[in-house]
């Protein structure tokens, strides 16, 4: 079993929806496998992967590859993919699976200057959107001086990327189909290059470099019952 490192945590039809866009993932990535798969939502949100089949061993690694895995135990050194669950004056808390989140301090997430609620204005970062970290010394109890958590050297490379393109609206609690559904109604078919995918739920709309990415927001805002942060480069 793979758990995935991507919440799914809206409900009704909207859950229902979201299976059946993960179930079309993890066939795209592994469907031409020998393999036979199940999918499952844990108590907290993640979905889990049940693989069985010739290729299950390959199948697994390919899904890690793609989502990211949410694993038992974390250790010192190590990189692992968590979702943005709160943040406040002292930095980020990420949700690694654990049941307490792993807490990356602000002069950990290499952003530049600001406070957490500035840097996820400047990044556009949504609850729920899945990052990268490297875990710490200092929260695995080891020892009391070690070294925190801190965002990882390729997502700090990712989130500075945003900054210098032609801007981006990130949106959660939406499927890859909705939103792109959602712009073209609202008459935006030629306002963005891509929508791309960041986590199940969580989808960054590509502009184009004419488009105003907070005039986007305005413009769909209302038919999007999300939260919506812009990439002004």
């Amino acid at each position: 079993m793979v758990v995935l490192a991507t919440k799914l945590y809206v409900e009704g039809d909207a859950r229902e929806r979201a299976l059946d866009s993960l179930r079309s993932l993890v066939a795209n990535e592994i469907g031409e496998l020998e393999v036979e798969f199940e999918l499952g939502v844990r108590h907290d949100d993640f979905p889990s992967v049940t693989i069985e089949g010739e290729d299950a061993t390959v199948a697994r690694n390919a899904l890690r590859e793609e989502f990211g895995e949410i694993v038992p135990d974390l250790e010192p050194g190590e990189t692992y993919v968590g979702t943005l669950e709160t943040w406040d004056d002292d930095g980020f808390v990420l949700d690694a699976g654990q049941g307490e989140g792993v807490r990356i301090p602000t002069d950990e997430l290499g952003l530049g200057p600001g406070s957490p609620e500035q840097l996820r204005e400047r990044y556009g970062l949504v609850q729920h959107l899945p990052l990268r970290f490297v875990y710490g010394s200092a929260d695995a109890g080891e020892d009391s001086e070690g070294e925190p958590s801190r965002l990882a050297d390729a997502e700090q490379d990712r989130l500075y990327d945003w900054t210098r393109g032609d801007g981006r609206l990130n949106v959660n609690s939406a499927t890859r189909a909705e939103v792109r559904a959602t712009l073209n109604r609202a008459g935006h078919a030629q306002d963005y290059v891509t929508v791309e995918r960041l986590g199940l739920l969580e989808q960054s709309v590509i502009c184009t470099e004419d488009t105003d990415p907070p005039g986007l927001l305005a413009s769909v805002g209302e038919y999007l019952p999300a939260e919506l942060r812009c990439v002004v480069p």
